[in-house]
């Protein structure tokens, strides 16, 4: 048999093979994907992205996005991940700080909102999607109760309020985290505590989840939850006796983020994750969690999600949350932890 023949036949079999791979479940390349976006959205991230690339199989640890951080830091001289996909914003600016993400300019980030890209070119992260803090109030409960409808974070620390109120621990949880480094930024340090002080005496307890708050409040276990909108309109079309209030101070906002850890040695799957992370298929998945999206055109309007959101977002200063983020955490912990549930 000619050589050229045995070539051509095993290009032929190596190829089939790799069909054959494919179509059995074996995939190339396996990325370790760390990531606090929603655990029951987390199947339809990895089959979506795996119509378009179902040779990468993508390996997901997840957990909220305070516990997701800590554990990237604490990885930092030795990386388990490869990308981080759905993570907030200011997590990622701190890792960069640190030097730990890899540069990289994906395809088709010319169609993002510039405020969902990192400044630097190559950009060390891209953003997905935004979430917008809001209190969401039961109802039923308020009637209940006798209490007035909150129309500002400050109405929160009115003595009718007293043990009514949940939010989430910010060292566990990202919305925590903006509602916190928010109320530093629109009340000033001083005032800003002075504000959390009055707001803790009327706290029940502190969660570990930026939804759970709503959740609960949707459920008439705590009659107000400090979340945020998206989840208070899913709630409210799932036929929850809930209001989604938008404080008239503003609101703080964060956005979900993707970037490549760097010292990958998947660095090719990586980009190819990355790329389709930046997509219009990947966008229009976004949007049916959130209603901030980072190709803004591509955004479908949300049933019951309150009138006011875009105005009422701060002007988030990220740098400042980021390069900050240590010092609020560690003063929030030896101020208010007595009254977080239990891990």
């Amino acid at each position: 048999m000619k050589l050229a023949t045995l070539i051509r036949g095993g290009a032929a079999a190596a190829a089939a093979a790799v069909l054959l791979a494919v179509s059995a479940g074996v995939h190339a390349a396996t990325l370790t994907v760390y990531t606090a976006v929603e655990a029951e959205d987390l199947k339809r991230y990895a089959a979506r992205f795996n119509e378009d690339h179902p040779d990468i199989e993508i390996k997901w640890v997840r957990d909220s996005t305070g516990i997701v951080t800590a554990k990237l830091l604490a990885e930092k001289d030795n990386p388990k991940a490869d990308v981080i996909w759905g993570l907030a914003a200011t997590s990622l600016l701190l890792m960069k700080s640190e030097g730990m993400l890899h540069p990289y300019k994906p395809n088709g980030i010319e169609r993002l909102d510039p405020k969902f890209v990192d400044k630097d070119d190559p950009p060390a992260w891209t953003g997905m999607d935004a979430w917008v803090a809001s209190i969401c109030v039961n109802t039923v409960e308020q009637e209940k109760h006798g209490f007035a409808t909150p129309t500002s974070w400050n109405d929160l620390t009115k003595p009718e309020y007293m043990g009514h109120v949940a939010m989430p621990n910010p060292n566990s949880s990202g919305t925590g985290f903006l509602d916190v480094s928010s109320w530093l930024q629109m009340f000033g340090e001083e005032g800003g505590w002075q504000f959390m002080d009055a707001l803790h005496e009327n706290i029940s307890h502190y969660t570990h989840s930026g939804s759970k708050p709503c959740k609960q409040a949707a459920r008439g276990e705590v009659p107000i939850g400090v979340s945020f909108a998206f989840r208070g309109a899913k709630s409210k079309a799932q036929g929850a006796p809930i209001d989604i209030i938008v404080p008239s101070e503003g609101i703080g906002w964060d956005m979900e983020a993707t970037a490549i850890v760097k010292g990958t040695q998947n660095l090719e799957a990586a980009m190819a994750l990355v790329d389709w992370s930046v997509s219009e298929k990947a966008n229009m998945m976004y949007n049916e969690g959130y209603a901030v999206i980072a190709i803004t055109e591509l955004a479908m309007p949300v049933e019951h999600f309150p009138e006011g959101i875009n105005e009422a977002m701060i002007d988030n200063d990220f740098e400042w949350s980021a390069n900050n983020r240590k010092r609020i955490l560690a003063e929030w912990q030896s101020r208010y932890d007595s009254k977080s549930e239990a891990k």
